[in-house]
């Protein structure tokens, strides 16, 4: 159960990092 709510927290993680990045510099994603 550790592993799962750890990879969960990691792919959540970066998502968040990557909807911030996105928002932040939209020209990266164009």
């Amino acid at each position: 159960m550790s592993a799962i709510y750890l990879i969960g927290s990691i792919v959540a993680t970066l998502l968040l990092v990557y909807l911030t990045a996105a928002l932040l510099k939209p020209e990266w994603f164009a």
